[in-house]
């Protein structure tokens, strides 16, 4: 069994995002998203979604994108509309590399899409890309499978949280054997290798390993 790992990621005010725009502009959710492309028009795509108001009366309305109503459902509705590839869309960045999305849905200016990849590096790669790209992105959860098919749980850590002093403070903690147990360097043998003090050190190491354990634990604040 492979051990692919399935993220789900959250991304505020998506640039580019037709489904998150018409969820904002109707202040409801959008689901069911489907998309096809003509093997006649292999520039352009096609997309369904299901977009569920908060105002049953709510038409959305999208700058520069015409979106058709094609069925009905009760207070729902499932609305199409056409667009040139190459827009630029989180979708369109996780599918650059090989990743599929499997599931996407929008509410109000968040977007929420899933998708596979074969390993960290590609996620890391991936999320390198919707940073760049995008202002705000959150990893919500990544699973593993196992080979007992299984899963397991990982934890994203973005390194950019740290600040380059904290990062090499870490680094050189860890390389020095800091963590090791027995120590192989103590504090004030990291410290020297730092050329700061021994209180300097603590500092920095105390704020990285928050901003670690933050993470870790699902923990808000910096």
């Amino acid at each position: 069994m492979t051990s692919g790992i399935r993220a789900e990621i959250k991304i505020d005010d998506p640039p580019s995002c037709v489904v998150a725009d018409a969820a904002a502009d109707a202040s409801g959710t959008v689901l069911s998203v489907s998309k096809s492309v003509d093997p006649g028009a292999p520039d352009r795509v096609t997309e369904e979604f299901l977009l569920e108001p908060d105002d049953p009366s709510a038409e959305p309305s999208v700058d520069d994108i015409e979106l058709t109503e094609i069925f009905s459902y009760g207070s729902s509705s499932s609305y199409r509309f056409g667009r040139e590839l190459g827009r630029g869309c989180p979708c369109e960045i996780v599918e650059e590399f090989d990743c599929p999305v499997v599931d996407v849905r929008a509410t109000e200016e968040s977007l929420f899409i899933t998708f596979h990849t074969p390993d960290m590096q590609t996620l890391q790669a991936i999320i390198s890309e919707l940073q760049r790209q995008c202002e705000t992105i959150d990893v919500q959860r990544l699973l593993q499978s196992q080979q007992d098919h299984s899963e397991q749980n990982l934890v994203f850590v973005d390194r950019s949280t740290l600040t380059a002093r904290q990062l090499e403070v870490l680094e050189t903690a860890h390389r020095m054997g800091y963590f090791e147990h027995p120590k192989r360097a103590n504090a004030g043998e990291v410290a020297d290798e730092l050329d700061i003090t021994s209180t300097t050190f603590t500092e920095h190491l105390a704020a990285a390993q928050t901003k670690l354990l933050n993470v870790i634990l699902d923990h808000g604040g910096d």
